[in-house]
């Protein structure tokens, strides 16, 4: 259930990225009125729906490169938010010194990192059932 609801998330944010753009400022932004998006953020989102509905889909078979990346990108920003926080702002935003952040940035930082590692994770196990149930069918 959970992975359908991963998948459907990253299809949402694959199809309409601004409305989960909009979300994530409204956490974690004072001043999301004031934000002035870069292009490519709407592509950034893309991409991560992308990476999402990819792995939770193919599992290990999708891409061990990928699944590498997003558990290094999960673990960092667990571990590390702040300098994730900052890279990611000056990617997205053109007016970066204009953005007040909101108390609760990091742990909401951490929580999107384990939201990576769980995807991760349920692609693998993902592969897991799958080997199981090919071992019992042909049993």
């Amino acid at each position: 259930m959970l992975r359908k609801l991963l998948i459907g998330f990253g299809c949402i944010e694959i199809v309409r990225p601004q409305p989960v753009l909009d979300m994530c400022e409204r956490i974690g932004l004072q001043n999301p009125e004031d934000v002035q998006l870069r292009e490519r953020a709407l592509w950034g989102a893309r991409l991560e729906g992308l990476l999402f509905v990819w792995l939770l889909v193919r599992g290990r078979e999708g891409s061990t490169l990928v699944s590498a990346l997003l558990a290094l990108a999960g673990t960092v920003l667990v571990l590390l938010p702040q300098p994730v926080i900052e890279l990611s702002q000056r990617l997205v935003y053109e007016n970066t010194d204009d953005l007040e952040v909101k108390p609760w940035i990091e742990p909401a930082a951490r929580a999107l990192g384990a939201l990576y590692l769980l995807v991760v994770v349920l692609s693998v196990r993902s592969d897991d059932d799958a080997a199981e149930d090919a071992e019992i069918a042909t049993a």
